[in-house]
């Protein structure tokens, strides 16, 4: 195994480090319909979800993103700092809610990263020093499956093919390796607000409310992009879930991932700053109100009442 020192996200590691593999590691496994363990895993289903899953399977389901989250997926939070993820809901037994009964996956076609590479495991972790995701890889055994008795010997490299998360891992990488940085910036990166994990959440897993978000008046007012991106990411959820993570870059670390218009920020901030004077005016009020209020009880015992 290499020396090199990684940092692994708490929500994607094993309770102990594993041994690493390599795309060239060989991999004894077959899974099959007609295996006695068919489905097993199915029925025992903790799915992390990342952004480009989520968009292949709402596609495949013809739902919009508001349908989608709130009929398939379940919050959790990925750190302590309260970072959202998803994962895939299940019914009570936790078996996964897309299992067709013994026909096996009922969207196979499109089935999430973490199914994809079942029994490997993905470890997007970093070397030190850095913050590039870089894929790892380990071999999960549980004892419910048999697939590692099979015969077949297949290369991790190929078996990736034969799996299809090539495409996946080239579209989530960005997302994972915003993660990493959260994690690995520890208090210098610092708590995100309520405002950033909003947006986080949005630019993550809700893309019809992103998409409104990018192609309202006050975006397009602030941010100095060309009318050709706004064109391609009114019809393109993949363009629109990569301008998603330039916007969580610059939430979460301030990167100025995205241009903005010369005065756009002076011009945001004399448009609230009656806003911001009201709401203060507010607050003063309020306080001067209690404080006179807990002098009137201070002084007459906290009884008003007249004989």
């Amino acid at each position: 195994m290499s020396d090199e020192k990684f940092d692994i996200p708490e929500q994607f590691a094993s309770p102990t480090v594993p041994a690493l593999l390599s795309e060239d590691s060989t991999l004894k496994f077959k899974c099959y319909k007609g295996i006695s363990c068919f489905n097993a895993c199915c029925k025992h289903a903790d799915v992390t979800l990342a952004p480009y899953d989520v968009i292949r399977l709402q596609r495949r389901l013809g739902m919009n993103s508001e349908e989608f989250l709130k009929a398939h997926t379940v919050p959790f939070q990925m750190d302590a700092d309260g970072v959202p993820g998803i994962k895939m809901r299940t019914d009570d037994e936790g078996t996964c809610l897309f299992l067709d009964g013994e026909n096996g996956c009922g969207v196979y076609e499109d089935r999430p990263t973490v199914c994809r590479y079942y029994p490997v495991a993905l470890l997007n972790m970093r070397e030190k020093d850095t913050y590039e995701a870089k894929r790892q890889f380990s071999l999960v055994k549980e004892a419910h499956c048999r697939g590692h008795e099979e015969p077949r010997e297949i290369t991790l490299r190929d078996y990736r093919k034969e799996q299809g998360v090539e495409e996946y891992d080239e579209l989530n990488q960005a997302w994972y390796e915003l993660i990493l940085k959260k994690k690995s910036g520890g208090h210098g990166v610092g708590k995100p607000n309520d405002m950033s994990l909003q947006l986080f959440f949005m630019a993550s897993f809700n893309f019809d409310m992103l998409r409104r978000f990018v192609m309202s008046d006050s975006f397009q007012a602030t941010y100095d992009l060309p009318a050709e991106t706004y064109a391609e990411v009114a019809d393109d959820d993949i363009a629109l879930m990569k301008l998603g993570n330039k916007l969580m870059r610059q939430a979460l670390f301030g990167e100025k991932a995205i241009p903005e218009k010369s005065g756009a920020w002076e011009k945001r901030v004399e448009q609230r700053k009656e806003i911001w004077e009201a709401r203060a005016k507010a607050e003063i009020e309020a306080k001067n109100a209690k404080n006179e209020e807990q002098m009137r009880e201070d002084t007459t015992g906290g009884d008003c009442s007249t004989n």
